[in-house]
């Protein structure tokens, strides 16, 4: 097994990590054990009694989370006339149709978060070898194939996070900078376990929410009680 460095050591020191802990003390001690030079993410990992290879078993989706990620978003949008400055005038990094569709062809991807009006879903869709794998293909369901251009693009700027379940039918994604307050981490926490449980999937069966952790971006996970989730 590798060695810890002095800074791991520091960070490992005074936590269990075989304890189960309450939702608002694990992010209280996350945030206040990071040791790193720069301004980490408190991460968290749900691992859910579910099988992705089945379609009726499919976690997706989006949350809003109430105090940002913390994170600039860059958001490419494929829209023409009216709707292309639509997405201008609400901060869309990127607004094309036919030039946008050539940049991403040649690897040019200058953004995270990609947002289509319904139209343009013929052009979009020949990108899909590309946009797929990245996580970036617009979907309905996500609120990323949409006429309310203005509304989309404010959202995903607001701090929006999707999610999907891996393989193992675990869901995971960074909520926010430890150089937040912890009641501001909880409440984004909160707000995203909320929504995997609002997302239960109709052919789930037995314990829905089995495991759930919480970490920094370079520190240690920490357990979380299951049965805290309710009250944070």
């Amino acid at each position: 097994m590798a060695k810890q460095g002095k800074r791991l050591k520091a960070v490992y020191a005074g936590l269990d990590r075989d304890k189960l802990y309450g939702l608002a003390e694990a992010v209280a001690l996350i945030k206040a054990s990071t040791k790193a030079k720069f301004d980490e993410t408190l991460e968290i990992s749900m691992n859910l009694g579910i099988d992705p290879r089945h379609a009726d078993q499919m976690v997706r989706g989006v949350v809003g989370l109430p105090n940002g990620t913390g994170k600039t978003v860059r958001i490419g949008v494929f829209a023409r006339g009216p709707k292309a400055e639509e997405a201008l005038a609400a901060g869309a990094d990127v607004v094309g149709a036919d030039d946008l569709a050539a940049a991403v062809q040649e690897g040019k991807i200058d953004f995270d978060r990609c947002i289509a009006t319904p139209d343009m879903m013929a052009l979009v869709g020949r990108l899909g070898k590309i946009l797929g794998p990245r996580g970036l293909m617009p979907n309905p369901r996500l609120g990323t194939v949409t006429m309310d251009v203005k509304g989309a693009v404010a959202a995903a700027k607001a701090g929006q996070v999707e999610f999907r379940a891996e393989k193992a039918g675990i869901v995971h994604a960074g909520i926010g900078k430890l150089s937040f307050d912890a009641d501001k981490l909880l409440e984004n926490a909160k707000a995203f376990v909320d929504a995997i449980q609002r997302a239960k999937p109709t052919g789930a069966k037995g314990t829905y929410v089995r495991k759930v952790a919480v970490s920094s971006s370079m520190g240690p996970g920490l357990k979380v009680d299951t049965s805290s989730l309710a009250a944070g």
